[in-house]
């Protein structure tokens, strides 16, 4: 079996740029320097220069849109050197401007680890304001901004004997990644993939799956339609897999379909572990803070607001007209987190009280308690 090309060190490229861009920034943001330059003055004349030019982001050229389903796109991507590696399973944030405003959404990565050209999926979802824009406006040749892949949703470097992979719906896309990085890895235990959906019509990679299927040796697809052969529940999955007990699984798809999976496992007292990917957030828990209004400043921008009762920080923000960074709005993709450089918050998802200067928050999911200065 080979090694997972995902350990493998950065490439050339990425290292290249890294040893002339790291200094580049360390200079501009001297105080001197940044006087006179500013690093936002410089990535502008880059982009302007070339749009894939950046020293601090990575960019990204969209050369193929493939249409999965009715629903679903796959933008495959040539990034810029900045692009360090991704592991099978991980997720990018992309970061686009519409109508005006900066939104972050998280996706994950359907391709292989260690290809050249890297690639995500999307299913448009109705209300959907950042999967429409990326339906409808983006075209080959746009050049997107997205993050470094992130995410603890991966396979390990020593693979278990016998693997399970297990989606429902959108969430075919993080598993498909690690599919493909166990035939690019040569693994020769026992793979089961299994997945869920509507009909035929809806089956995201159908054309990929069955070449899959057909070349690697110890693979079985299993794909479970709802509408002709009913409901998928954990004793279907048992039909579908009945040596459950001895398969690390490895699980992405809707919260009711997961939280069924996870119960049931939990029951059964499997002793195989059950990973699983959640673009789920916990439930915020009431908040105990008085909702006194109190003072938040975004220290960079020089901007200041109070406050309105218990809603989290983003709320507030945008509801004073200011437009932070944000993505998934429920406390997991991070970018909307920021450094708290004073004052007293709550998560609102633990209920954890902080007043610790200089620690990272997230606006999504904290509120304020007394008044706070943000570094933005």
């Amino acid at each position: 079996m080979q090694p997972s090309p995902t350990t493998a060190t950065r490439t050339t490229a990425h290292v290249l740029a890294r040893a002339v861009n790291t200094p580049l920034v360390k200079a501009l943001g001297h105080p001197w320097v940044e006087s006179i330059v500013r690093l936002d003055a410089v990535e502008d004349a880059l982009s302007a220069l070339h749009p894939l030019l950046s020293l601090t982001q990575v960019r990204a050229r969209v050369l193929r849109i493939v249409d999965e389903t009715a629903t679903t796109k796959t933008f495959v991507l040539q990034p810029n050197a900045l692009w360090a590696s991704a592991q099978a399973g991980q997720f990018v944030r992309v970061q686009l401007e519409i109508n005006g405003r900066r939104v972050e959404r998280a996706y994950s990565l359907s391709s292989r680890p260690g290809a050249r050209r890297i690639a995500f999926t999307v299913k448009r979802q109705d209300q959907g304001l950042v999967s429409n824009h990326l339906h409808t406006a983006v075209s080959v040749g746009d050049v997107l901004t997205i993050s470094q892949a992130t995410g603890e949703f991966v396979l390990p470097d020593a693979l278990p004997a016998n693997i399970l992979l297990l989606s429902a719906g959108s969430g075919i896309t993080p598993v498909m990644s690690m599919l493909r990085d166990l035939k690019a890895r040569n693994y020769g235990g026992d793979v089961v993939f299994l997945h869920v959906c509507r009909a035929p019509d809806d089956l995201i990679f159908a054309a990929q799956l069955q070449a899959l299927a057909a070349d690697f040796t110890g693979l079985r697809l299993v794909v479970h339609y709802d509408a002709s052969a009913g409901f998928f529940s954990p004793q279907v999955l048992a039909q579908h897999v009945p040596d459950l007990n001895t398969r690390s699984t490895w699980m992405c798809g809707p919260a009711g379909f997961m939280d069924a999976i996870s119960a049931y496992w939990d029951t059964q007292g499997f002793d195989k572990q059950l990973f699983s990917e959640r673009f789920v957030g916990a439930p915020l828990l009431p908040s105990t803070a008085p909702g006194t209004p109190v003072q938040v400043s975004f220290a960079n921008s020089g901007t200041t607001f109070t406050t309105s009762g218990t809603d989290p920080l983003l709320v507030q923000a945008e509801r004073a007209g200011l437009t932070p960074k944000h993505g998934c709005r429920i406390g997991i993709c991070r970018s909307c987190q920021c450094v708290k450089t004073s004052g007293t918050v709550e998560n609102l998802q633990t209920g954890e009280v902080s007043s610790a200067p200089n620690e990272l928050i997230r606006l999504c999911i904290s509120t304020a308690r007394s008044d706070v200065a943000l570094a933005l």
